[in-house]
């Protein structure tokens, strides 16, 4: 998937461009924004698409910047003198992520807002993954909310709005994104993934419930024929034969996928959304309490299976042979 910084496609969350592109028209351009939703929705896309047209002095209402200019080229790569990006970095031995967003990174990005824009316009900061702030470095944050520079904007991104201070959530306007509608799902999946068939664009879109990076995992991890082995598990109940077969599918890796954490995800979703829709036909509640342990139960299994390195096979054996239980 292409990074949000370099990522020329959107689509969808028209709402949110409009607040935007009317408040940045109007010269009533708030300096800071929570822009909060649910993962792999376009959050982090929509807050660097804003930066490189508030940077470029953009006009279109869309707020979209041709892949080509300047401006997108140099925040595509990273070296645009009056963007900085906010979010968790590699570590000291450069081998892993650090577990949060560090005090250091927000000071830097406090001295960058107190700098003269290099190009005359904006000063931009972009925080992606707000939640990821630790008390201290929230505490920094909030006071560069509190005495915002002239000419300088600041983008908060986050998937858990809840687990940022009230104090920031209180000096930041909100821009809550909602998921995406199948269609436009399926549109991006034909930007990203032109190989796929339209009806594999389709199923994806139907799976991902209104996530494109959520439908783009499941496409690198097989989800179309995963999906289709959890309607067949769904459907009636599973010859020992076959249930085998099914393990053999599921627990063999192929080049990186985890077609075992996909299965299980996609088996509690399909399984929560025939208990939504039972509890709204009437049905008996008993078999709906049923059904509700019955994903609890699943997800137990998943999380044992692969913390304690358990046997994969026999945790989707496990788990087929649950699914009709008297």
């Amino acid at each position: 998937m292409i990074e949000p910084r370099a990522n020329p496609h959107f689509r969808g969350h028209e709402a949110a461009l409009a607040s935007l592109h009317h408040a940045a028209g109007a010269g009533r351009l708030h300096h800071g924004w929570l822009i909060s939703g649910p993962p792999g929705i376009g959050k982090a896309t929509l807050a660097f698409r804003f930066a490189r047209w508030l940077l470029a002095g953009g006009t279109s209402t869309d707020l979209s910047l041709p892949a080509n200019s300047p401006v997108f080229r140099r925040v595509a790569a990273g070296t645009h003198p009056d963007l900085f990006t906010v979010e968790r970095r590699l570590n000291d031995k450069k081998d892993r992520l650090q577990s949060v967003i560090v005090i250091e990174t927000v000071r830097e990005a406090i001295g960058f807002m107190h700098h003269t824009p290099s190009e005359g316009g904006w000063r931009v900061v972009i925080v992606d993954g707000a939640e990821d702030m630790n008390p201290q470095t929230a505490n920094a944050l909030l006071k560069m909310l509190e005495e915002p520079p002239a000419r300088a904007i600041l983008l908060l991104v986050t998937a858990a709005p809840g687990r940022l201070l009230p104090t920031i959530l209180s000096r930041c306007r909100a821009l809550a994104l909602s998921p995406l509608p199948d269609g436009d799902v399926a549109a991006l999946l034909a930007d990203y993934a032109p190989e796929l068939g339209a009806d594999e664009r389709a199923r994806l879109a139907g799976l991902a419930e209104g996530s494109i990076g959520t439908a783009l995992n499941l496409a690198a991890q097989g989800g179309v024929a995963l999906a289709g082995l959890v309607d067949e598990a769904l459907a009636a109940p599973v010859a020992p034969a076959r249930a085998q077969s099914i393990a053999d599918t599921i627990a063999r890796a192929v080049e990186g996928a985890d077609h075992f954490e996909t299965f299980f995800t996609l088996l509690r979703a399909a399984l929560a959304g025939r208990t939504r829709a039972a509890a709204r036909s009437g049905q008996n509640p008993a078999r709906l309490a049923g059904d509700v342990t019955l994903w609890q139960e699943l997800g137990q299994l998943e999380r044992e299976t692969a913390g304690l390195n358990l046997d994969k096979r026999a945790a989707v054996i496990v788990a087929l042979s649950q699914l009709h239980r008297s």
